[in-house]
């Protein structure tokens, strides 16, 4: 893993979960921004452009779901993978997910090893 390069935007507006993710990844060598709107976290990502996108499908206001469509046809932000992680998972929501661009799908309460190895398949292509 290039750390120098590897910034990864969450997206939550769950301040424990979001603090959680960013100590962890922090620890693991990762260097990490935080939004905790859906507007908030647009504009960052537009500004940024992170290595990788942990999206809450479920935020207020504007939501995951308008943001990762909205990333996917900006030709500036199109290939920043995106993981949608939501506590809602529904019948079709996964498929909704992919659809709208995200590239992967992880249903809360994350499981963190999971996630480091999304991460680093994700980093490493």
């Amino acid at each position: 893993m290039n750390e120098t390069y590897n910034i990864v935007l969450i997206i939550e507006d769950n301040e424990a979960l979001a603090n959680m993710l960013r100590r962890r990844l922090i620890k693991r060598g990762y260097h990490v921004k935080l939004a905790v709107t859906g507007e908030e976290g647009l504009r960052s990502a537009i500004e940024s452009v992170p290595s990788i996108l942990l999206l809450d499908m479920n935020l207020p206001g504007k939501s995951g779901w308008s943001i990762a469509k909205e990333l996917k046809s900006t030709e500036q932000t199109q290939k920043i993978p995106i993981i949608a992680i939501t506590a809602h998972a529904m019948k079709g929501d996964r498929e909704r997910a992919l659809q709208v661009g995200c590239d992967h799908y992880l249903i809360k309460p994350i499981d963190f090893d999971q996630l480091i190895c999304l991460l680093e398949e994700y980093l490493n292509n």
